[in-house]
């Protein structure tokens, strides 16, 4: 240390020497951090894994009952006729349907792996494109650990993972659907020329499309965030951006009316409705309106009391604190706190309309019905994540030191991958048990119809409450006509216990 003339101590040359400089702290700080937040990333990554893995053990139930012999006998043509002709009009599901099903129960045992991935590998996509595109940096493996985090909150936080992630009909209409309507985002965000705003265009357009015919509940999610965009644009859009924004919302839009139009007008549809008396009049009927309204009150009160939905919150304040500009300080993701509230008006309207959507076909059973939740639980979600990410950026810039909130948040992030690992772990010893079951009874049941037989006895191999033939104490015959179909029987009768017992 030296002393300049005014007498002020001042460092000395070989104290310069001594300290690294600035930019060689940060460097290193950042190098750290990306490395850390790769091995935290690890944790949910290696329970999606395990997920997937224990994805072995589905087999058909449910509606796959019925499907199974459609695509055995009539391939994808007798897969579209059915649904557009007969049971909804969803042309895009079954697509999507024959997709997996042409390969019989291999395709129920592979959908785990290959929806998992799709689904991580969106959202990993998207929120590298989204940081890209708020012109901010972020330490290399947060992305990834925000994309696996929210990933493994969507598929097993809920209160029936099977259904959400095991069960292929119902993921692909409400679990992968909402998932495959954000992946039109990324060539939004990452477009730079005039060619590329053209392909993210054309796509946002064919994506409208595509859901517009697959799930009329994601598709009410998709209308509603569209249009909030469009209203909120001059507000939350730079000038230079505001029109290509605006064009991406209408092509989206545009594409989404048009599937549904396909979908409400196919004969399918129309015998859906007239079946279950599930019209516009029954929908917009004054106990349909106070009845969804109640039944979504209860649906929020569940997803508010979830706490491990907080985890949500925790990766975005991770995001939020450990986001900064390209040339240093804080990152200006919290521009518009109108934003916040305007993601919240969204997420309660569609939430409801969907519940709307359900009501004069599930009624109040549409609380129990949680696969339709997942078509605003992704929303939610990401509502949560946004929320995570504007505390983050106030925290940043009030707290000197980020350190205490990034140990905070990745340890709530932790104890809430842990939580979802036991509860997993439970449902994996049931599948386990019931596929055993199930693959004796196959084997059996084929058997005897390879041998001639008619009419043979099935004994219902349930699991988180699927649908399965004689259910409700042999009350329920449905669909024990589609099992005798895929045996090639005329007809299969309750028993009391497994028939090769």
């Amino acid at each position: 240390m030296v002393i300049d003339g005014s007498g002020t101590a001042g460092p000395s040359q070989s104290d310069k020497a001594e300290d690294p400089p600035r930019g060689q702290r940060t460097r290193f700080a950042r190098s750290w951090t990306a490395h850390w937040a790769t091995v935290c990333s690890l944790v949910p990554l290696g329970l999606l894994t395990a997920a997937m893995w224990f994805g072995r053990w589905v087999r058909p139930s449910g509606d796959d009952w019925c499907f199974l012999p459609v695509v055995r006998d009539g391939g994808l043509p007798g897969m579209v006729e059915k649904f557009y002709v007969h049971d909804n009009g969803r042309v895009a599901n079954a697509l999507l349907v024959w997709a997996y099903a042409r390969f019989g129960v291999p395709g129920h045992q592979w959908f785990a792996l290959i929806s998992g991935i799709v689904v991580v590998g969106v959202l990993w996509a998207v929120t590298a494109a989204a940081v890209r595109r708020a012109g901010v940096t972020v330490p290399r493996g947060v992305p990834l650990l925000v994309a696996s985090m929210v990933t493994v909150l969507f598929l097993f936080a809920s209160p029936n993972t099977y259904k959400t992630f095991y069960w292929p009909a119902a993921s692909v209409s409400h679990t992968l659907a909402p998932v495959l309507a954000c992946a039109a985002v990324i060539p939004m965000l990452r477009a730079r020329s005039r060619a590329g705003k053209a392909v993210a265009v054309g796509t946002a357009l064919l994506t409208g499309v595509f859901i517009g015919t697959l799930s009329e509940e994601t598709t009410v999610v998709v209308l509603v965030v569209l249009v909030c965009l469009l209203l909120l644009s001059r507000r939350i859009v730079p000038r230079p951006q505001r029109s290509y924004v605006r064009l991406w919302c209408l092509a989206g839009t545009t594409g989404t009316v048009i599937g549904t139009l396909v979908l409400v007008t196919s004969p399918g549809s129309r015998n859906r409705r007239e079946g279950r008396d599930a019209g516009l009049a029954s929908m917009f009927a004054p106990e349909s309106l106070t009845g969804a309204a109640k039944s979504f009150a209860r649906i929020l009160e569940t997803l508010l009391t979830t706490w491990s939905y907080g985890g949500a919150v925790a990766v975005g304040v991770l995001l939020g604190v450990l986001a900064t500009r390209a040339g240093g300080g804080t990152a200006p993701l919290a521009r518009h706190l109108s934003l916040a509230g305007a993601g919240v008006l969204a997420f309660l309207l569609a939430g409801y309309l969907c519940v709307l959507a359900v009501y004069p076909v599930f009624g109040p059973g549409t609380v129990t019905s949680t696969r339709v939740w997942n078509d605003f639980l992704f929303l939610y979600l990401v509502l949560l994540l946004g929320i995570g990410v504007l505390v983050g950026h106030r925290l940043r810039r009030r707290v000197r030191r980020p350190g205490p909130t990034t140990v905070a948040s990745t340890a709530l992030c932790g104890l809430v991958c842990v939580t979802l690992a036991l509860s997993l772990n439970q449902l994996e010893d049931t599948m386990r048990v019931r596929a055993r079951n199930w693959d004796r009874q196959d084997h059996w049941l084929r058997t005897q119809a390879q041998r001639g037989a008619d009419e043979l006895p099935y004994r219902p191999t349930s699991i988180s409450k699927m649908t399965e033939p004689f259910g409700r104490g042999g009350r329920r015959t449905w669909p024990s006509g589609c099992v005798a179909r895929y045996y090639q029987l005329d007809r299969i009768t309750p028993a009391k216990r497994f028939p090769w017992q």
